[in-house]
């Protein structure tokens, strides 16, 4: 069964092993806890992650952001964050959600369930009638699972598709 959980202190074992297989940079997702030790990560880390859902402690242009692990039974097999609302650097760059499955789990159609899952998670967080999405033009695994989800591009340029799905 697959599932979304949200970042915490008692699976923190597990998200560790999770965030270190996670590039630091792919595909647009940066993951800026990859470069954590493990006690770091599991106190700061996931204390950071935490007060990002709460709006606490945020560095100035950056938004409330929830974090919640894709779970596949006992393993977690991707990440999906969603910023609760948009500011206008992420009006035109990566939008409400940022997600990855873990390299080992791709292919399995992960991703589409676990953004279907991070959508009806939207309706709760985000206050705006859509959600925007965005991922590199030759990033069409991506762009596959968000219109497998009822986005729609909204607009392109020379490197990123743009997409937006009505969450209400």
């Amino acid at each position: 069964m697959l599932y979304l959980k949200a970042a915490n202190f008692e699976d923190s074992d597990k998200e560790f092993e999770a965030i270190k297989k996670i590039p630091f940079y792919e595909n647009g997702y940066i993951n800026k806890y990859c470069f954590m030790d493990k006690q770091t990560f599991k106190t700061a880390g996931i204390q950071n992650m935490l007060d990002s859902a709460r709006g606490f402690n945020l560095a100035e242009g950056d938004v409330p952001e929830s974090y919640y692990f894709l779970w596949k039974d006992k393993v977690i097999v991707g990440l999906f964050k969603i910023r609760h609302y948009l500011n206008d650097e992420l009006r035109e760059g990566s939008g409400h959600i940022g997600f990855g499955i873990l390299k080992e789990y791709r292919g399995n159609h992960y991703g589409t369930e676990g953004l279907r899952l991070t959508l009806e998670m939207c309706r709760k967080i985000v206050k705006e009638n859509e959600v925007l999405m965005a991922c590199y033009r030759n990033n069409m695994p991506s762009l596959r699972v968000m219109l497998n989800n009822g986005a729609k591009i909204v607009r392109f340029d020379d490197e990123i598709y743009y997409t937006m799905v009505k969450i209400r």
